[in-house]
């Protein structure tokens, strides 16, 4: 074995490890692929970047922009509507019509697009036939599967073996020489799912859980028994304030979602609109977190005002800090900053254009020119020194502090008693600083030591903190219970019916196949202030969240139970990032093109079908031309491309390349045709399906065709057998993504809607797989003679 192939198989196993685990992105493991094989020598700088001009990788991205194209002028809506028609009848009936327009979508578009475009329609028939759509998604992202297999723009793992084929000298497929073994495989998997699939699917019991007029996503959520009410009393610190600087979502984790005030009920109510006494607030959240701030009085015991001077102490100074007019950090908040953790140091204030600003320092913009005034240790402040975005910080006297009119009476120290629920919690898990807009800006220990406190930082017992914040903040973080703040009440316990009329509505949403929210939290993307709109709950992998919603991460396949003004949710329905799942709050599809889009793509079939044109060519005029005809807008034309998948394929094919070059595919062929060779060709084709079956499950089928092609054609040549069989084996077999939600994106996208679990998708992925696979095993040879 040579040195070549020793580093072109250590480099197959680095990627392989990294596509299952996900340890790195797929864009980012795409460009390391390339840099590497061009560093080692193994293929040339020209080698490595091929793959952004191979005829594959334009295909696919061109033929993404035609699917585009096809969904924003309505296709797949109007194939809904007559879907709803029949909708009235049986199940099976029903999901073999959605599999068929599903799968016949996408024998010409995208997968994913396929199923997003056509979630919303399924959610509102489910929803008017009293379904449950855990009965219908997943045939829905099945047969856009099944769809993809039947041409060869259908789905990438075909246009990738069709130019391997074509790069090897040898004829590629045509457009529709998947078609005969494609629509076998799905006449197959329909039949299968629609006469035995549909009793391994879960199914909801709505007729137990809610009544028959609330047959719909509300009882997955159980929201009827997260519904309660608060009154407002006379004395309350929260009159006067609005319902951002209430904190009652920050400190209690709740919802308000309404307030009774006299005779009138305001749904939905602005942050901005003020509370008043007696006000009833009718909100949405866990009981239990009242109960635990009515023990919050024990955490901390007051020991009183205190000078200025103790910012002084402990070794700590206080300095005027500018940000600098071309800074990076103008436009955004300190929490986006993360300037605590970031820099060690507290921000007691910021000057602006003459005005001192003290209250909400975290989520409030910065400005270029503005004056911070920090606090924190002076060995921090002097390394600081001329970093970037900042002058250099100009260190302040105790004089020159007390001029600050923002430090006032703001000032206290506070200390932790020995009982305190607090002693062991990090500063994170108190929550204390985001419940009450409090900020600890010292802890002394018991040895005398101080520090400014770090997010991770333990509470110890009779540690002493000194915090800042307003009088009536303090005077919440100190109550002895809340009764004080609120008055919870079981008077009138509300109904999730009172809680939508008109012109306020509950819908579920999730992120679109398009996002670059993924992985981005509801906070860093300010939703609320953004969209207008209250997330009440997060639907992900058959459970529903509502506690520390604002900090969870957003993944893909989540479901959203979004409540507010039906104008914001119509709204949030035309945003790129966010599918709403009711089909009237999407976006307008531009169905007077739809004329126009269907004509540009049988003008692209029909000369790739007759041999006028190469596909790659005829692909991407048509791209082109649905943006000039307006049938989409070249910004949507961008977003859909899977970029990802652009990027991982053009990365993956010089290692392919290297495979091949290296000996290193000839090696592994030697090592299959060793294991199955005695048994005969038919034995080679299972061995590469069923290791293609497995493999696609944790690894992305695009990349796992790549891998697999240069292996594929090298058994073929060893044994002296035709190459066309075990390509389209493996072609078939990497797109037949069904045992897994991560295995494909349109799995994904119906997970938190559907209420699915990862053991629903191995439940009839599994045996679907396996039906596949005799289907593949008795015609591939029948229709590609070995």
């Amino acid at each position: 074995m040579s040195a070549e192939i020793i580093i072109v198989l250590a480099i197959l196993g680095a990627v392989i490890i990294l596509l299952i685990t996900e340890w790195t992105p797929l864009e980012v493991l795409a460009m390391l692929v390339m840099g590497m094989l061009a560093i080692t020598g193994i293929v040339t700088p020209k080698e490595a970047l091929a793959g952004f001009s191979n005829p594959a990788v334009v295909t696919i991205w061109a033929v993404f922009i035609l699917s585009g194209g096809l969904t924003r002028t309505g296709i797949a809506n109007i194939l809904g509507r007559q879907l709803l028609k029949v909708a009235g009848g049986g199940e099976k009936i029903l999901i073999v019509i959605i599999m068929i327009i599903a799968g016949g979508l996408s024998a010409f578009m995208n997968n994913v697009a396929v199923a997003a475009l056509m979630l919303p329609v399924i959610m509102d028939i489910a929803r008017k036939t009293s379904r449950s759509p855990s009965i219908l998604l997943m045939p829905l992202a099945y047969g856009s599967l099944l769809g993809g297999l039947t041409t060869m723009i259908g789905t990438p793992p075909n246009i990738l073996v069709s130019e391997a084929l074509r790069d090897n000298g040898l004829e590629p497929f045509s457009l529709f020489d998947f078609s005969p073994v494609g629509l076998l495989v799905m006449v197959g998997g329909i039949a299968f799912i629609a006469m035995v699939g549909t009793r391994m699917l879960p199914k909801r019991n709505l007729s137990q859980e809610t009544t028959a007029q609330e047959r719909d996503f509300r009882s997955a959520y159980r929201l009827k028994d997260h519904l309660f009410q608060i009154r407002i009393p006379d004395q309350s610190v929260l009159v006067g304030k609005t319902l951002a600087k209430s904190r009652i979502g920050a400190a209690l984790r709740l919802n308000v979602i309404g307030i009774t005030r006299g005779n009138q009920t305001l749904l939905a109510p602005p942050i901005t609109e003020v509370i008043q006494a007696e006000d009833q607030l009718i909100v949405e959240g866990n009981r239990d977190q009242i109960h635990e701030m009515n023990h919050w009085g024990q955490l901390l015991a007051e020991e009183g005002a205190v000078d200025p001077a103790v910012l002084f102490t402990h070794g700590m100074q206080v300095a005027r800090l500018k940000i600098k007019s071309d800074s990076a950090y103008a436009h955004q908040t300190l929490s986006d900053i993360g300037f605590r953790s970031r820099f060690g140091l507290n921000v007691l204030g910021i000057a602006r254009d003459d005005r001192q600003i003290i209250e909400d320092l975290k989520a409030r913009p910065l400005r270029a020119g503005d004056v911070l005034l920090v606090h924190g240790s002076l060995e921090t402040l002097t390394e600081l020194g001329d970093h970037a975005p900042f002058q250099p910080p100009e260190i302040l006297s105790p004089e020159d502090v007390a001029q600050f009119e923002v430090l006032g009476d703001r000032l206290r120290r506070l200390r932790v008693p020995a009982r305190s629920k607090l002693v062991g919690l990090s500063l994170s898990e108190s929550r204390l600083g985001d419940a009450v807009d409090v900020q600890i800006l010292v802890i002394i220990r018991r040895d005398g030591t101080a520090r400014v406190p770090a997010s991770s930082d333990r509470f110890e017992a009779d540690d002493q903190l000194i915090v800042a914040g307003t009088t009536d903040m303090i005077s919440i973080l100190l109550m002895q219970g809340l009764e004080g703040i609120f008055i919870e009440t079981d008077t009138h316990r509300p109904d999730q019916s009172t809680i939508e009329d008109e012109r306020v509505g509950l819908v579920e949403a999730t992120l679109s196949p398009h996002s670059v929210l993924s992985g981005m939290s509801l906070r860093e993307i300010h939703f609320r202030d953004k969209y207008g709109l209250t997330v009440l709950a997060i639907w992900r992998k058959g459970k529903a969240y509502r506690d520390a919603l604002r900090d969870m991460p957003l993944q893909f396949g989540d479901a959203l139970l979004l409540y507010g003004p039906w104008e914001k949710l119509n709204l949030l329905g035309r945003e790129p990032d966010f599918l709403v799942l009711t089909e009237t709050a999407q976006q307008a599809p531009r169905e007077k093109k739809a004329k126009v889009a269907l004509a540009i793509m049988a003008a692209v079939l029909v000369p790739v079908i007759l041999g006028w044109l190469p596909i790659y060519i005829a692909v991407v005029v048509g791209a082109a031309s649905m943006v000039l005809t307006r049938c989409l807008t070249m910004e949507e034309a961008y977003r859909y491309i899977e970029w990802k998948a652009v990027f991982l394929i053009a990365g993956m094919l010089p290692l392919g390349t290297a495979l091949d070059n290296t000996g290193a595919a000839r090696l592994l062929a030697e090592g299959v045709v060793g294991v199955v060779g005695p048994f005969g060709p038919h034995a080679v084709l299972a061995g590469l399906m069923l290791i293609t079956f497995m493999a696609t499950s944790v690894i992305p089928t695009a990349a796992l065709v790549v891998l697999m092609v240069p292996i594929a054609l090298k058994t073929a040549a060893g044994l002296g057998i035709s190459p066309y069989p075990l390509m389209m084996g493996i072609a078939m077999a990497a797109s037949s993504s069904f045992t897994s939600p991560v295995s494909h994106p349109a799995n994904v996208l119906v997970m938190g809607p559907g209420g699915y679990r990862f053991i629903d998708y191995v439940k009839l992925g599994l045996p679907l797989t396996l039906v596949v696979f005799v289907i593949l095993m008795i015609f591939i040879p029948f229709f590609w003679p070995m």
